[in-house]
């Protein structure tokens, strides 16, 4: 049975936490021994892995903002996604590898740099239809005085937190997984795949018949179900920090769906 993993970016850095390593690494183990154990209970299983970013994204880019002052030249979203991609990948590479040791498997485990396909012409790219938080949850106030200051776009996402604000970036719907048939070789091959990471790095299609990366942050749980279905997963396992799949989340009018 081959089975994809989707993991949210806040599973890896939680709401009240800062974000260190040592939280951040907290969190990745102890998914990473539930893993281990779904390998485990039977050798016969391939497991795909990806993951969401969009705490460590919006860190990441307010650390490149904030690098202007000292000369250093703020990186853009694809290329921000691409290093949250090697650290989510490296922390998830190396506790799984350290899990499944214990239990004597010795199952080779990777993580990839991967782009997605996106259009170009998607309305996520138009003005303030940027649906996808990133960062920290601010305040009210500290959402409006970073619109002021940074020209950020910033939107009130979960009603019932104290801090219920985030900013928001486009995201692109994903068309293709451009290293999917890499993946599915390596998954072929008896090696456990994180790939996807933070939705995939959104790339266009350019004139030269190759690709270049735009400023978006893809929807991991989308970009998996495109992955899922270009490796032939025969499961999809989104796991969330909620206890259902929610419609309304966040407003009066919630509602848990039934499976």
């Amino acid at each position: 049975m081959r089975i994809l993993i989707a993991l949210g970016g806040n599973a890896i850095k939680q709401e009240k936490e800062t974000g260190t390593k040592e939280e951040q690494i907290h969190n990745v183990d102890v998914t990473a021994q539930q893993i281990a154990r779904i390998l485990a209970a039977d050798p016969t299983r391939q497991i795909v892995l990806t993951h969401g970013n969009g705490p460590q994204a919006g860190n990441l880019a307010l650390q490149q903002d904030l690098g202007r002052t000292g000369g250093i030249p703020a990186q853009p979203w694809d290329i921000v996604g691409a290093m949250t991609q090697g650290q989510i990948g490296y922390m998830f590479q190396n506790r799984l590898q350290t899990r499944l040791a214990q239990l004597n498997i010795h199952t080779p485990c990777i993580s990839l740099i991967n782009q997605v396909l996106v259009d170009k012409n998607d309305r996520q790219f138009q003005g303030e239809n940027a649906s996808k938080p990133v960062g920290n949850f601010l305040s009210e106030e500290e959402a409006m005085q970073m619109r002021r200051e940074k020209g950020w776009i910033v939107k009130c996402v979960k009603p019932s937190a104290a801090k219920p604000w985030r900013r928001v970036v486009p995201s692109p719907d994903p068309i293709s997984n451009v290293e999917a048939e890499t993946i599915r070789g390596l998954i072929e091959r008896g090696v456990i795949v994180i790939a996807s990471g933070g939705g995939g790095i959104p790339v266009i299609s350019d004139e030269a018949g190759g690709f270049t990366g735009v400023e978006a942050v893809i929807d991991k749980d989308l970009a998996g179900q495109r992955l899922a279905s270009a490796v032939g997963a025969d499961v999809l396992m989104i796991l969330t920090d909620v206890p259902a799949a929610i419609i309304n989340y966040g407003k009066p009018n919630a509602q848990a769906l039934g499976t």
